[in-house]
């Protein structure tokens, strides 16, 4: 029996997780996946808004403005990466200049610290590989950049190190309220509570059917990325925008927090749920709308392309609170960009609705919010890799040549709180696989770690979720069955 049952481990939901590990109750999160971040959240821009384009008096707006305001603790907190950069939206014509003017105001309104508009000449000397053409600029110094994977585990872990219990693999079948209590029915067995947050991403409609709420819908609104090669990592130093349009934030151009650069998404509304392909006409606009950013860009240098789902709501806005229909449901839904920015403040939020609602628990007297994230050994000076070496030999072997990453991380990453037990999951923890190789050379070794360390064969070892094995079995035996 538990008190409160986070549904959906994307970083919405383990945000809200983390913030009520502060209090003496028992939470549960249940996710469809084998991993958190799977969705969105391991699939998006990394970007930290500022806070500008969103409707004043929204939701959004508010908890954009407000989330940002917290990463640089957070971050610290939970040892993620992140880098306060910047931003800035291009104007390349009147019609433009008309739109960061209001995006300005706009910004203003929201809160949003330091917005400038800026000269051609201010821009390009902050930014001298962008388009000469461009004759202004809002500067939002503000907006950041973090890696979104990284953060989702983090909070994970750190609500597990305060006693939340994850349970990932467990899809939600089937909602039925019993008085006050939910009955919940997965494909992994049933829990019991008290309270239900829907965290569900593009499925949070599909899950309040179950429960007979409000009504709403979620539109999924899939974007294609190209991400490049770290020598393009410092073509520019900030995020750069073209200015946006009705169905998003355009295409940007910006530094990742691990050195590459990416450039997307577009935005196509459709209509399955889970269909995260990429397409030839999608990603060349992408490329296209890039070069009006750079023109000097090129595509030899893509090391991957990948694409995302947005959970957009058919409110027009972040659909944030308690059930008016439903006694002890919330919900967290149509977190759409500029969700990632928002996370840390929707958590914080929603948290505190859970904890008036129920009146009657108390905050832990010995809540950590700190958690310590795995060496990153390629970013670590001689002297801290000898140590780490010296301590345990296995930080010297390097399993993964192109992002410098050593067995001992790896070993590290299937042995947390939170354990990686697929290739995805061993990549999002510790980024081996992830660069212009793209796991040719690493993914083997990888796997004979994974088997070693916790006895999984080698032909049940998967790349993701699902059955998707990597091998089929041994040749030897293939070869016996064929004669």
């Amino acid at each position: 029996m538990f008190d409160a049952i986070v549904i959906g481990a994307g970083v919405i939901g383990c945000s809200i997780a983390r913030e009520l590990s502060r209090y003496d109750i028992k939470i549960g999160v249940l996710e469809s996946e084998v991993d958190v971040a799977t969705g969105s959240s391991g699939a998006n821009s990394a970007i930290v808004h500022a806070g500008y384009d969103c409707q004043a008096g929204s939701m959004m707006a508010r908890m954009n403005v407000w989330g940002n305001s917290l990463y640089d603790v957070v971050s610290k907190e939970l040892d993620v990466p992140f880098k306060r950069i910047g931003s800035l939206v291009l104007a390349f014509d009147e019609e433009d200049m008309n739109e960061i003017q209001k995006l300005f105001e706009q910004g203003q309104k929201n809160g949003v610290p330091g917005l400038k508009i800026l000269s051609a000449q201010e821009v390009l000397q902050m930014e001298p590989n962008i388009n000469s053409n461009i004759i202004a600029a809002l500067w939002a110094p503000s907006a950041g950049i973090t890696c979104p994977y990284e953060l989702t585990v983090a909070m994970a872990e750190n609500a597990i190190q305060n006693g939340v219990e994850f349970f990932l693999g467990y899809g939600v079948e089937n909602i039925k309220r019993d008085g006050n209590i939910f009955n919940i029915k997965t494909t992994q067995g049933e829990f019991k509570t008290k309270y239900i947050i829907n965290c569900a991403g593009v499925f949070s409609d599909d899950i309040n059917r179950m429960l007979g709420g409000e009504e709403f819908k979620i539109i999924p609104r899939r974007g294609e990325y190209c991400l490049y090669d770290r020598k393009l990592g410092d073509m520019v130093k900030r995020v750069i925008f073209q200015p946006p349009s009705s169905l998003g934030k355009g295409v940007l151009v910006t530094p990742t927090v691990d050195g590459n650069l990416l450039i997307g998404p577009n935005a196509v509304d459709i209509d399955t749920k889970e269909d995260t392909s990429t397409t030839s006409w999608g990603l060349n606009f992408v490329y296209t709308k890039a070069l009006r950013t750079i023109p000097s860009l090129g595509r030899r240098d893509v090391i991957r392309v990948f694409s995302g789902i947005r959970a957009v709501a058919d409110t027009g806005d972040f659909i944030l609170g308690a059930s008016d229909e439903i006694p002890g449901l919330f919900y967290a839904a149509g977190i759409c960009s500029p969700g990632l920015s928002a996370a840390p403040a929707i958590g914080q939020y929603m948290a505190e609705l859970v904890y008036k609602y129920a009146g009657n628990i108390n905050a832990k007297f010995n809540f950590n919010p700190y958690r310590k994230g795995i060496p990153r050994f390629r970013e670590l000076n001689w002297s801290e890799k000898e140590k780490l070496i010296k301590g345990d030999n296995r930080y010297g072997q390097i399993v993964c040549r192109c992002e410098t990453v050593t067995e001992g991380q790896i070993i590290e990453a299937i042995n947390r709180p939170l354990p990686a037990l697929t290739i995805d999951a061993i990549k999002r923890r510790t980024r081996a696989g992830m660069g212009r190789c793209q796991g040719g050379f690493c993914t083997p070794k990888i796997m004979e770690i994974l088997n070693r360390e916790r006895g999984i064969p080698l032909d049940e070892i998967t790349k993701g979720s699902g059955r998707s094995y990597i091998v089929s079995g041994r040749i030897k035996e293939g070869l016996r069955g064929d004669k």
